[in-house]
């Protein structure tokens, strides 16, 4: 095990130094009173570096909670106490914010909390903590040692919606959402003559009664059952756009400056109408899966349940614009039936494109915006213009989007004024612009709110 190791301060050196100096002063002009301060500087040079420590500061940075929302995302700094160190001085800092520093007495057990008000989402880097170590009055020294940062994964906001939409066929054979089929449920479908397969409990005797008495024999010559409409679930599939990461301000979107942390960008509105239409969706009983168009790796597989809700978290938070994505050349398979939602900005045609290819599938499609409310300030002439095309190319996709039959929904952060409120209004519109075709039973969905 290797020793520890401390270096001589340069105050302490410095003390040291003149300690000699007044010695040898003293010395050669027989000046005792010179001497003895000198050799009070050096004997406590000495004492310090005699008693200095014997172990490495052991300072660390530490999460507080499990699981960490855009907000504020805490820590907590520990600071053991060490034979020897009096003092510790620390600076915490995180890319995007500016640095805390601190001397903390180092005698007795120290936990310091500390906090991050951050919009972003996603495995961040966070508290980044150095710190320096000290022993009697600063006589030796610890080298600037380095903790972190922490690897947090930060979730969006839960943001709780009203209403689940359905895609127009359902499939399974059991769930919350009455289908086409015949089979058990409890909307009314029709009186059909008994076949062999029907359940005694289903015979309707007065229509049995009305219909087939024979009134000779007094016996009755068939028997009539009541169907029903059989229940069935949704499957809905996420499909996120991570090739584009872009803020409010049009001035970062090229890269030459960063997007500033206290607003969220596009990709976090993406997670959090993810995150919010998965957790209404599993919560109604039906399955959801999630795929993305930035990233070719294996989608998450539609399913239900609390532990298909953590699966959809994590793969969120992994989410990352890849350097240079590649186009697809065709949609991305998905299960049949299935409600395809996709969240993109739209800047480009690939996430437009693929909906537009699932619309013509049969699939219902809902586009979600994610393109925050910008800010064109900073921008010169030439850049502003850039923008408006990029502006008028985005508005006739999104135009192109609708006359195909997918549904468009902008995502407002909840945060802004009247955001969720408009954010809720909007999903109800979706939820209950459906009907089921050709049998009257209410919540069914047929064509798309245009």
């Amino acid at each position: 095990m290797t020793s520890p190791r401390w270096y001589i301060g340069l105050e302490s050196l410095t003390l040291a130094v003149v300690g000699v100096l007044a010695l040898a002063v003293g010395a050669l002009f027989s000046r005792p009173d010179v001497a003895l301060i000198g050799s009070v500087f050096v004997l406590t040079f000495a004492w310090g570096w005699i008693t200095r420590p014997t172990a490495q500061p052991g300072v660390v940075v530490r999460r507080t909670s499990a699981r960490a929302r855009a907000g504020a995302v805490a820590a907590e700094v520990h600071v053991p106490p060490i034979a020897g160190v009096e003092t510790v001085r620390l600076r915490v800092s995180s890319a995007g914010f500016r640095p805390v520093e601190g001397l903390v007495d180092a005698r007795t057990e120290r936990v310091l909390p500390t906090e991050l008000a951050t919009a972003r989402t996603g495995v961040q880097d966070m508290f980044r903590l150095d710190h320096l170590s000290a022993s009697f009055d600063s006589a030796v020294l610890s080298p600037v040692a380095r903790t972190g940062p922490l690897q947090v994964t930060v979730h969006p906001p839960l943001v709780t919606l009203q209403g689940t939409p359905v895609p127009p066929q359902l499939a399974g054979l059991t769930g919350n959402h009455t289908s086409r089929r015949v089979g058990d449920g409890t909307a009314f479908r029709d009186v059909h003559l008994f076949t062999p397969g029907d359940r005694l409990r289903r015979i309707d005797w007065r229509v049995s009664a009305r219909r087939s008495l024979d009134v000779r024999t007094r016996r009755l010559t068939e028997l009539y059952v009541r169907r029903t409409y059989a229940t069935a679930d949704a499957t809905v599939m996420l499909v996120v756009d991570s090739r584009d990461a872009v803020g409010p301000d049009v001035a970062s979107w090229g890269g030459g400056q960063a997007a500033a942390v206290d607003e969220p960008i596009s990709l976090d509105l993406a997670r959090e109408a993810a995150t919010a239409i998965a957790h209404v969706v599993l919560a109604a009983g039906d399955r959801v899966g999630l795929d993305d168009l930035g990233l070719r790796r294996r989608p998450v597989a539609p399913a239900a349940g609390r532990g298909q809700f953590e699966r959809i978290s994590r793969r969120l938070a992994a989410l990352s614009p890849d350097s240079f994505p590649s186009p697809r050349k065709r949609a991305p398979q998905v299960p049949t039936s299935a409600l395809l939602v996709v969240f993109s900005t739209f800047l480009d045609d690939e996430a437009a494109r693929m909906a537009r290819t699932w619309r013509g599938q049969g699939h219902r499609v809902i586009a979600v915006d994610t393109l925050p409310p910008v800010r064109t300030t900073g921008l010169d002439s030439l850049g502003d213009f850039a923008y408006q095309v990029v502006k008028l190319e985005r508005q006739v996709r999104l135009d192109q989007l609708r006359r195909s039959g997918v549904e468009v929904l902008r995502w407002i952060d909840p945060d802004s004024p009247n955001g969720a409120g408009a954010v809720n209004v909007a999903w109800r519109l979706l939820t209950r612009g459906h009907r089921h075709r050709g049998t009257g039973v209410p919540g069914r969905p047929g064509a798309g709110v245009r």
